[in-house]
């Protein structure tokens, strides 16, 4: 289990890295004017947006460190899975790809809808900006470590004995 958190804590943390620069940059920076207001968001799912907004920099930092745990217990779930579901590593392009769009799904019509956020309806345009780094980042950084670790173990393995 130890070798599992820590390859939960490196794909999600790559993940969660590249898909926070994106956020930062595109939300934030390229689509707005106000970075930290991307991360208060985020905690706006645990505090509400009045309380969140009304933070400032405190309620940031929350919403960053929130994003990076979401993303380590999408990893965990995904370390957990591939090793009763060995395609998740043998394909981890391809299945860290589909597990961006499950993830998108997931955390935009189920988990946000259940907190003080709400529903919000997606334009065509927002959604694909939130799935692209789900897709491209978030499921592949989460894959390839699995599939490393998994490669790993395999040649670490003690062999066979001959009986």
């Amino acid at each position: 289990m130890k070798h599992d958190l820590g390859t939960a804590a490196i794909g999600g943390g790559i993940g969660g890295l590249l898909d926070a620069l994106y956020a930062t940059l595109v939300w934030g920076v390229w689509l707005g004017s106000n970075p930290a207001g991307v991360w208060q968001g985020v905690a706006a799912g645990l505090l509400g947006k009045e309380a969140a907004s009304a933070g400032g920099n405190a309620t940031a930092l929350l919403g960053l460190a929130l994003h990076f745990f979401i993303a380590f217990l999408m990893a965990l779930a995904y370390v957990l899975a591939s090793k009763r579901l060995p395609v998740l590593t043998a394909r981890p392009w391809l299945m860290g790809a589909f597990y961006g769009v499950v993830l998108f799904v997931v955390m935009n019509f189920v988990v946000v809808p259940l907190t003080p956020i709400g529903w919000r309806t997606p334009t065509p345009m927002g959604a694909f900006r939130a799935l692209v780094p789900h897709v491209v980042f978030v499921g592949p950084a989460i894959a390839l470590a699995a599939a490393r670790r998994r490669s790993y173990a395999g040649m670490h393995a003690p062999a066979p004995s001959s009986s």
